[in-house]
């Protein structure tokens, strides 16, 4: 057990070094992330104009409440009209596929410079740590990340639409068991089952979801360094998972609880700035410190999130048995004894 803990954190500092020596890679996918989710808010903004002109109201009135309000009452409204219904479900439909594929085609690009980076540099997780040694692991250009994009893109799109099926049927089975165990229950008598199959629903449902995103992770680094296809990749990841089980479930157990602590701070801080806005004259200075830990906590979970992919990156290129060794104690070799006294 300790020399899967050792060998886990130096994953984890080999992979957080490499991805702060590539540092590009993380602003790159920050933007990408940024410019997906800014996307997506141009049906909300389409559904408070709808809204506005069906329901009648001031515009920036619409816009203080929630997007799920936002959205069923839009939907709501265009039930009486089904054409104009499937047109606006078709248009978010086209705007969450198309800028599902961009990310595809970015993180191609991305996992191609973190998985060469990992592969040429040199002992970072053993110290003494120095500058110079991690700079030597710094491998983004625009030319390598572009022709990793080119290169990857269209396997990296194939698993992609793969999640994004696998993740809408997971969604519509959750749904449909919820639905129909409140049915079932609630005909049946009052009581709290329906509350606990709910419960019960939605542990499966993340427990489901983490492990596909943790078999895409694999997979994306199955692509890359293999230079293969989404079937042999995902061949690859079974055995991986077979060879090295505890010590991916070790990475990602390790990871889960900083982006628990990453979330709660980042909770804490908002709610702090919000309490400093009520504030008459420091509230002023609110908004800059918004948008700074908006900055902040993207780039710290895109970080997080790619140092969990260089680690992993290390794993699949069978750099733990290094760590493996490493780790292991070193037994003594008995000195053979002198020609003297085997003499005596």
């Amino acid at each position: 057990m300790i020399a899967v803990i050792g060998q886990v954190t130096a994953l984890l500092k080999r992979g957080a070094l490499v991805t702060a020596a590539n540092w590009e890679a993380v602003v790159v996918q920050f933007i990408a992330e940024s410019a997906f989710k800014a996307l997506l808010l141009v049906p909300i903004v389409g559904a408070a104009f709808l809204l506005a002109l069906l329901v009648g109201g001031a515009l920036h009135e619409l816009f203080t409440w929630d997007v799920r309000e936002i959205v069923g009452l839009v939907v709501g409204a265009l039930s009486a009209h089904p054409l104009a219904l499937a047109a606006y479900l078709t248009g978010v439909a086209i705007i969450i596929v198309g800028g599902s594929i961009l990310m595809f085609a970015v993180k191609a690009g991305t996992v191609a410079v973190l998985v060469a980076a990992e592969r040429q540099a040199p002992t970072l997780e053993q110290p003494p740590l120095r500058t110079a040694v991690v700079r030597r692991a710094g491998h983004f250009t625009w030319e390598r990340f572009l022709a990793g994009s080119d290169r990857h893109a269209p396997p990296f799109i194939g698993l992609g639409l793969l999640l994004l099926g696998t993740y809408v049927v997971a969604g519509a089975a959750y749904l449909g068991a919820v639905a129909g165990s409140y049915r079932t229950i609630v005909g049946a008598g009052p009581g709290l089952g329906a509350t606990l199959v709910a419960a019960a629903a939605s542990v499966w449902f993340v427990a489901t979801l983490t492990a596909v995103h943790l078999f895409y992770l694999l997979a994306q680094i199955a692509i890359v360094a293999g230079d293969c296809s989404v079937g042999p990749a995902l061949r690859a990841v079974g055995t991986l998972l077979r060879r090295e089980i505890r010590l991916v479930a070790g990475v990602f157990g390790a990871v889960l609880a900083l982006v628990v602590l990453a979330t709660v701070a980042s909770v804490l801080a908002t709610a702090l700035l919000g309490f400093v806005g009520f504030v008459p004259v420091i509230g002023i200075a609110v908004l800059p410190l918004q948008l700074l830990a908006w900055l902040g906590r993207g780039l710290l979970f895109q970080f997080i999130g790619l140092t969990t992919l260089t680690a992993c990156a290390c794993l699949a290129r069978g750099g733990a048995e290094k760590l493996r060794l490493d780790a292991a104690p070193q037994r003594r070799v008995p000195t053979p004894p002198r020609a003297a006294e085997r003499t005596a």
